[in-house]
């Protein structure tokens, strides 16, 4: 088990063998949890997990339902029409 030790500017030193073990390099971002009598730091994600339920419909698209198929003969349509 390594140590480390708070600066007197709030910074605690993650050290090497750990960062290495991690892949962790200079500016890798962390969430820092606080668990009361521990705290945890996890990597931060760019984005937060995304769930069909949070962007189904968000296209606004009102018509009738289109199969796959159909989507990729309109994309290809416009593809021709287009060059």
């Amino acid at each position: 088990m390594s140590r480390t030790r708070l600066s007197s500017k709030g910074q605690v030193v993650i050290p090497k063998e750990i960062r290495a073990a991690h892949g962790w390099k200079t500016g890798t971002e962390f969430v820092v949890e606080d668990r009361g009598d521990a705290i945890i730091l996890r990597v931060a994600r760019p984005f937060p997990p995304t769930r069909v339920e949070d962007v189904l419909g968000c296209t606004g698209y009102k018509g009738p339902k289109r199969s796959l198929a159909e989507m990729e003969a309109a994309i290809a349509k416009g593809a021709r029409e287009g060059s």
